[in-house]
């Protein structure tokens, strides 16, 4: 994996003033799932101003702009990496990596023995990448109008 220590990003939490660039984010990494799809995509509607009051939400900042984005949202029981994101054209760098490493540990830091995620099952690209992590698909679902593949992975 890749740490953070080695790279020229860094994470940290996202300030409430950052919710319209977290929101670019999402829309500019999603963007390329819409024909796929049929309509944009789950993230893509949702307000990054609420969730950041309710959630905790970190960006991976590079050269002092936001270059991803992690949105967690802790539960009594569990927890879920509700979104990762990052821009199209800093993809392949291991920023997505690192923030899914960075989830990872945040949740067992925080007492919790698994990390849940979804996403869309079109998105086959993000499957495959999860299940090469080590996450294990517990269910599929039509949720919100979407089919959303739930997938679990121990720590």
């Amino acid at each position: 994996m890749v740490l953070e220590k080695d790279t020229p990003w860094h994470i940290r939490e996202a300030r409430k003033d950052e919710a319209d660039q977290i929101k670019a984010v999402v829309v500019e990494a999603y963007s390329v799932y819409i024909d796929r799809i049929g309509k944009p995509p789950g993230p893509m509607l949702d307000d990054y101003s609420d969730l950041a009051q309710r959630y905790p939400v970190f960006v991976a900042e590079l050269d002092g702009g936001i270059a991803g984005i992690l949105v967690m949202m802790p539960g009594p029981d569990d927890i879920l990496m509700d979104n990762v994101a990052v821009l199209p054209n800093q993809q392949g760098r291991g920023i997505g990596l690192t923030l899914i490493t960075f989830a990872e540990n945040y949740a067992r830091d925080h007492g919790y023995r698994s990390l849940d995620l979804y996403t869309n099952d079109l998105m086959h690209e993000n499957i495959r990448l999860y299940k090469s992590l080590n996450y294990v698909e517990t269910r599929r679902v039509l949720e919100k109008g979407y089919n959303r593949v739930y997938m679990r992975k121990g720590l």
